[in-house]
């Protein structure tokens, strides 16, 4: 590996990761479901979400987001409620799908790291683990970084 590498190897196991997530749910009965979904679904599964709250942290518009939270309720991931303290928005949360697809992509992903660390060994996958962990923190340290697709 030669220097500046690092950043293509990590899109590339990133993509190769979604690939194989996303095959796997289509074969469990998720087939529905496309990557920038993914993202939505990780946020909501930490918290409810109005759908411009969903759509800024996607980096996407109001319209965008309220056709993405159309699309997947839809499809029966989400459902939207009344928010609690203001009547003119609704909160958008996950369904029992919804929830169903995001445990999937856990489970899906922690074999996936469990493959890794089977191939490079525990200590060397702890210390890949702790490095990435460290270089996410110096990046939220310069802006705000969340997970969501780069458009």
């Amino acid at each position: 590996m030669t220097a500046g590498d690092m950043p293509g190897l990590l899109a590339l196991t990133f993509r190769a990761l979604m690939d194989e997530i996303h095959e796997r749910l289509a074969e469990e009965g998720f087939g529905d479901i496309r990557p920038a979904h993914g993202f939505a679904f990780h946020f909501l599964s930490h918290r409810a979400a109005t759908a411009v709250e969903l759509g800024e942290h996607l980096g996407i518009t109001k319209q965008a987001a309220v056709q993405l939270v159309d699309e997947l309720a839809t499809r029966g991931y989400v459902e939207r409620r009344p928010h609690p303290t203001d009547r003119r928005s609704r909160l958008v949360v996950l369904t029992p799908r919804g929830w169903q697809c995001v445990d999937r992509v856990v489970a899906l992903s922690k074999e996936a790291e469990a493959r890794w660390a089977n191939l490079i060994g525990d200590g060397d996958f702890a210390r890949v683990h702790q490095g990435l962990s460290a270089f996410a923190a110096e990046a939220a340290r310069h802006r705000r970084v969340t997970v969501r697709p780069v458009w």
